[in-house]
């Protein structure tokens, strides 16, 4: 990719089946395994009430922000690639998920392919995505929208709730780190609560 230009994408992970949080993990080391896709964030983990789709259990989510000169389709590519390691398979819209990864927004790129639609179109809907968004990035701005900050009080908190007592890593290559601290290795607790 020499001579392209890097922009900032914002990843939305989620997992509310099995081991959900060595999932999330699991999705960041993969889309940041080699230099083409870089992390310089991530939030917090926030446990989630599921919305839309059938009965599941509860999410685990985080946002990752990274820097990458890669193609968005390419990074569709990757995540996808990261959600089938994860044992993905896609049946029910919407429904439970080993993991999902989504690409929110790749700078201020815009499309309307119905397979990688950017921003994504329903990121202003979701408080599972903006809560954690503004806690790896205070200033983000969602294109069409405006500043995230302003954008969780129209949608409430959606059942979204922090866990302090998780968290997630960068890599060592990581210029950056903000919202959680880099985690200790430790397994997700067996009274995960989903």
């Amino acid at each position: 990719m020499a001579g392209a230009l890097e922009r900032q994408v914002v990843f939305a992970l989620g997992s509310n089946l099995g081991e959900r949080l060595a999932r999330l993990q699991a999705g960041i080391d993969a889309l940041t395994a080699d230099q083409e896709i870089r992390a310089t964030a991530v939030s917090s983990v926030y446990e989630t009430t599921p919305v839309g789709g059938p009965d599941q259990p509860v999410y685990l989510n985080a946002v990752l922000i990274a820097v990458s000169a890669l193609p968005a389709r390419t990074l569709l590519d990757r995540c996808q690639a990261a959600e089938r390691a994860s044992g993905r398979v896609r049946t029910v819209r919407w429904g439970p998920r080993t993991l999902d990864i989504d690409i929110i927004t790749c700078d201020a790129e815009t499309s309307d392919d119905p397979e990688l639609t950017l921003p994504h179109p329903r990121a202003h809907e979701r408080a599972f995505v903006l809560v954690p968004w503004l806690d790896a990035d205070p200033d983000a701005e969602l294109p069409g929208f405006g500043r995230v900050a302003d954008l969780p009080a129209s949608v409430g908190d959606g059942g979204v709730r922090r866990r302090d007592d998780f968290s997630l890593r960068l890599s060592r290559r990581a210029s950056r780190r903000t919202g959680a601290a880099m985690a200790d290795g430790a397994p997700e607790p067996a009274n995960r609560g989903g």
